[in-house]
């Protein structure tokens, strides 16, 4: 591949992407074990937070 016909690294434009299609997803919690699971995640990291605190 001759040097010309390369693409030139400072005017190469970035891919653009609509907004609709790069939003973040949705955390769905279809039966009652994962709400349990991601529920309990949360409060154990209270905890950890809180054990770490009044610990030392």
């Amino acid at each position: 591949m001759s040097e010309d016909k390369k693409p030139d690294p400072e005017k190469a434009e970035p891919p653009t992407f609509a907004a609709q299609d790069v939003r973040q997803g949705e955390i769905i919690l279809k039966h009652r074990w994962q709400r349990l699971v991601f529920i309990g995640g949360l409060v154990a990291a209270v905890l950890v937070i809180l054990l770490l605190r009044f610990a030392g």
